[in-house]
């Protein structure tokens, strides 16, 4: 077998010449016609050696030094700029380029490149500022807040995340959701509210999960709020709300019945004849009676609110139910504005009581000033949006609206916008009242997702 031939050698790599150098040999090239003649003139006339050798060391000693001189006030500034956007990378920004004029071009790169300087300082400082902001921020809130990377490893968790898990973040950081118990969190409704026992506290929480990136990779932030304070405080209020609206109205009405219990046991005691106090007996036991049915009114309407049942969801067609409750309207017109055919899922008894009560507050309103009424509907974003539109003076205060037994009509119950609120609300969607824009009255919005079918 013939012996392999040798692989020839690698050629040797290319160097390129660098800018510096490039510089330098330019300076000479740019010298070197004027060299030469020169030195053709000296060595070529009629010179004596000495005189000879002193001229040509002069210029080629200058024309050597001007070159280093041109490569220098090249070099030395761009090296300048090399390490002051060194410094930059490196987070330095303290380092400026001196002697920086406007008026030449060398001079506005330096100038800017000490603005770019001032910049990255001044954002940097702001972004630490912000950083020192959010990890306060972070450490005092009373929710705890949790991110886990894409594998679900827990990367950061704040000092109310801690007391919840009953350990420090030393000892949570890099585990996994399943080992902390938070692996429900990652999935399901992103908002939503739930009873939990964690190993540092038990309640109610309310859930909040969002998304981010960090360094491109994505992570998912959970945000976890201890609701049963809040409940207990709403709670408390309730009561107190509940108890003060229930002693004024028993004040109102055991006032006058002790008054008057009081004035027929006088009566009574004087062993009067009873011709003569029979009077004041009818009129007694009357104020009795009618404190004793309007107190019995004011109970039977607060069982009303808390014995509201759950609707009882089917298919209900829209436009019928307008026109069915309209019709129950005889007194006063009322006019229905056609809209889409829609059909929802619905109480339907829940919705035709919610709207009597509606048309009637606007029929008492419009009456006032002898103004029209209008029912109309519309279909957006799947949801229903039912719009009943009267012309009498309007509302004088909204605050109170929804406040029970609340009234502005004399002999009004202040039952019947709450109770339309909480149907609403229990079919998934609302009520509101505002007054027009476009005309005196007032409007009433009753919205309800459409989707459910």
């Amino acid at each position: 077998m013939a012996p392999k031939a040798p692989s020839p050698a690698p050629a040797p790599p290319y160097r390129r010449v660098t800018h510096d150098l490039a510089i330098f040999l330019l300076a000479l090239g740019a010298g070197l016609p004027a060299v030469a003649v020169s030195m053709i003139l000296i060595w070529g006339g009629d010179y004596t050696p000495k005189v000879q050798w002193t001229l040509s060391l002069v210029i080629l000693g200058s024309w050597l030094g001007l070159s280093f001189s041109v490569r220098e006030r090249v070099v030395t500034p761009l090296q300048t700029l090399s390490n002051l956007l060194a410094a930059l990378r490196e987070g330095d920004y303290s380092i400026r380029a001196r002697g920086a004029n406007i008026d030449e071009p060398l001079g506005q790169v330096m100038l800017e490149a000490n603005v770019l300087g001032e910049t990255l300082h001044d954002q940097r400082l702001g972004a630490l500022e912000a950083a020192n902001l959010l990890r306060t921020v972070m450490a005092e809130i009373e929710v705890a807040v949790f991110a886990f990377n894409e594998v679900e490893e827990l990367k950061l968790v704040n000092r109310a995340g801690e007391r919840l898990l009953a350990q420090p973040a030393e000892r949570l950081l890099g585990r996994r959701a399943t080992e902390l118990d938070l692996a429900e969190c990652l999935t399901g409704a992103g908002e939503r509210t739930f009873q939990k026992t964690f190993p540092g506290m038990t309640g109610r929480w309310g859930m909040r999960r969002g998304s981010f990136r960090e360094e491109g990779r994505p992570h998912t932030i959970v945000v976890l709020s201890d609701l049963s304070h809040a409940l207990r405080e709403e709670e408390r209020q309730a009561w107190r709300r509940l108890i003060r609206v229930i002693g004024h109205e028993l004040n109102n009405s055991l006032a006058p019945i002790k008054s008057m219990s009081g004035t027929l046991a006088h009566l009574l005691d004087r062993g009067s004849e009873l011709e003569e106090w029979r009077d004041d007996m009818k009129r007694g036991l009357q104020v009795i009676g009618d404190r004793s049915e309007a107190l019995s009114r004011f109970m039977s309407a607060y069982a009303r609110l808390a014995r509201l049942p759950p609707p009882t969801f089917q298919i209900v067609d829209v436009d019928a139910l307008v026109r069915r409750v309209v019709a129950l309207q005889t007194n006063y017109p009322v006019t229905i504005e056609n809209g889409p055919a829609v059909r929802i899922r619905a109480d339907a008894d829940q919705l035709e009581q919610l709207l009597i009560n509606l048309l009637r507050n606007a029929v008492d309103a419009s009456q006032e000033k002898n103004g029209r009424i209008r029912v109309r509907w519309s279909l957006t974003d799947g949801l229903l949006k039912l719009l009943l539109e009267d012309e009498g003076p309007g509302l004088p205060q909204t605050a109170n609206l929804f406040v029970p037994f609340f009234t502005t009509k004399a002999g009004g119950s202040g039952i019947g916008l709450v109770l339309g609120r909480q149907i609403a609300e229990a079919h998934g969607g609302t009520l509101d009242l505002e007054n027009r824009d476009d005309s005196p009255g007032c409007r009433a919005k009753l919205t309800l997702p459409a989707g459910r079918q």
